[in-house]
């Protein structure tokens, strides 16, 4: 007896951490009946499909979220022609809180496990496992008294939540895992009650055993795992637990592992931000959803947040340099129209996160918000992932265009590519919303929202942006570029707009010669000659002093060009920058 779990991810470096624990906590004697399958949403199903009728399992179960249940459901439609006599279970978010309605439109679906499942699936397991070995005894007579379970005959008794320090570790072999990302969770539930999250239901946070916690985190530790994510709704709504756990991971720092937390920054008191501050950049990062700053939305959604404290926290967190930070929005929450997004969006960008997410709200079964969408009027996709379409506040043509502001965010801001020229155009602009609604609008006018321009053109749109609402700052912005695009690489072909490097070349090659002959500035260089050390840097010259643009100063032409050297060698942990040396 064979009982497949099988996961669809949204991308090949995800995993599924659920899975993994339902097969961990079935024990030794059941493990063997146990086999695991990973896809992607970008496999095609006919593939997909292939590789299931191959392993001929007698029993499978999928598990289904918004990113995948789509893909899920063709897989179902096609599933018993080919494998007729395998039973099919589904288990998720996606299906524990309507089953019966599921099974109503899935009818080969077998039945579903809701919500927690690893006690589910072991009892189930065990029940199919009985009936090939009479020995190995299940305890149940029907899967009706499994406790769990939705059936199309009816719903079994709920089941009760587990102690979570019972769950064992999932990841005694990381050979399964390799070059992808490590999910790990400290705990379950959320304190909160935020009415678009599905993490509100649970009403209860169970912690895992800190002794359990400190062990595990030790693995991941000893193995040089490049990134943990703590899936924890919110890793510090236990302040002293979470100032354990850092201390604990700042104490034992392998200098390689990157561990991901999504915390409530409002939470932090002076110990942590204290702590904080000594970390190793790249040690840690933190997501912290501030999803608006309306005061009245905020209320509606129950969420007891204060945007300026958020921002005071934020400031002093990124003082230190050394850790990155990613904050998140959503559009369409009630009573937030398109003015008002907008300045919850000046605000959260003036808090200069290294990412921001400008995301839509997810109208998701089972949370509060799904059960009052008709009274706010908010109106939603019938699809996964049941995306906002429009509410009474804000308009369908002012979601579209949040989704087309939401594009240039990501290819301008959260690429990293452009910080500098960035810094300085928002200056141009009444606000940090107006520039990116602006450059969404001239996207739209000459197509390149349909036609996405290559990573390496979109310098050059900007430049033609610039060109057409400020052309007489063409120069700095070609400099400002020319800055941004060599901070990030040593760019093999020379940008059209970056000015000719030929009278310079004496100047830049008696330099790298100086360096050869006495090392300073490149003494990490001091094995190679000095040709192959220019190969390796870069070294540019500019009018204006562009290095200066983060700060609040007019950038003004000087009579002669200043220097500075770009070191590869040397990079920012956070956010991949060469180190820059103005000579």
């Amino acid at each position: 007896m064979q009982f497949l779990l099988v996961a669809v991810n949204a991308k090949y470096i995800h995993t599924n951490p659920a899975l993994y624990s339902l097969r961990a906590y079935a024990g030794k004697e059941l493990i063997p009946f146990v086999s695991m399958a990973e896809y992607t949403i970008n496999n095609r199903v006919e593939e997909v499909l292939g590789s299931l009728y191959l392993k001929d399992p007698d029993v499978i179960g999928f598990s289904c979220y918004i990113w995948n249940f789509h893909f899920i459901q063709e897989l179902l439609r096609e599933l018993p022609k080919v494998l007729p006599e395998t039973e099919i279970w589904l288990g998720g978010p996606e299906v524990s809180f309507d089953g019966q309605e599921a099974l109503k439109k899935f009818p080969m679906v077998r039945g579903i496990m809701a919500g927690e499942g690893e006690q589910t699936f072991k009892d189930l397991l065990s029940f199919y496992v009985a009936k090939d070995h009479p020995k190995m005894k299940s305890g149940y007579g029907n899967l009706l008294e499994i406790p769990g379970l939705v059936l199309p005959e009816g719903s079994s008794l709920a089941r009760t939540p587990l102690d979570f320090s019972t769950v064992p570790f999932p990841y005694d072999d990381l050979g399964e895992f390799k070059n992808k990302i490590i999910y790990y969770e400290s705990s379950r539930g959320c304190p909160f009650r935020c009415s678009y999250c599905l993490s509100s239901i649970d009403k209860t946070v169970r912690f895992r055993d800190m002794e359990l916690v400190m062990r595990e985190l030790q693995y991941f530790l000893d193995h040089n795992v490049p990134q943990v994510k703590f899936i924890d709704r919110t890793f510090n709504c236990s302040r002293s637990r979470a100032l354990e756990i850092w201390k604990y991971l700042a104490d034992h720092d392998n200098g390689i592992t990157n561990f991901h937390f999504e915390i409530a920054a409002e939470l932090l008191g002076r110990e942590e931000l204290e702590l904080l501050k000594i970390m190793r950049p790249g040690l840690l990062q933190l997501e912290i959803g501030v999803q608006t700053t309306n005061p009245e939305t905020l209320r509606k959604i129950n969420r007891p947040a204060d945007p300026e404290k958020i921002a005071g926290i934020v400031k002093e967190i990124k003082s230190g340099e050394n850790i990155h930070v990613h904050l998140d929005l959503i559009a369409g929450l009630p009573y937030e129209g398109y003015d008002s997004f907008g300045r919850s969006f000046d605000c959260v960008y003036r808090m200069t996160p290294h990412q921001l997410q400008l995301g839509f709200l997810k109208v998701l079964k089972g949370t509060a918000i799904w059960e009052q969408a008709e009274a706010y009027g908010i109106v939603y996709g019938d699809r996964m992932p049941y995306e906002v379409l429009y509410t009474k506040w804000l308009s369908y043509g002012e979601v579209l265009k949040l989704k087309r502001i939401e594009e240039m965010v990501e290819l301008y801001y959260n690429s990293n590519q452009f910080v500098y020229t960035l810094s300085a155009l928002e200056r141009e602009f009444s606000a940090p919303f107006a520039m990116f609604e602006e450059l969404a609008a001239y996207y739209e006018k000459n197509g390149y929202l349909v036609n996405s321009p290559a990573r390496s053109y979109r310098y050059q749109v900007l430049l033609d942006f610039v060109k057409d609402r400020i052309p007489e700052k063409t120069e700095l912005f070609k400099e400002l570029l020319t800055f941004d695009l060599y901070l990030r690489e040593n760019a093999k072909s020379r940008p059209s707009f970056a000015r000719d490097l030929l009278p310079w070349r004496e100047k830049i090659w008696q330099f790298y010669c100086g360096e050869e002959e006495k090392p300073d500035l490149l003494a990490a260089y001091s094995d190679y000659h000095a040709r192959q050390t220019m190969k390796m840097t870069h070294m540019e010259g500019f009018y204006y002093p562009v290095w200066e643009a983060c700060k609040e100063m007019e950038l003004i032409r000087g009579k002669e060009p200043g220097f500075v050297l770009f070191d590869y060698k040397k990079r920012d942990a956070l956010t991949g920058a060469a180190a820059v040396y103005v000579l």
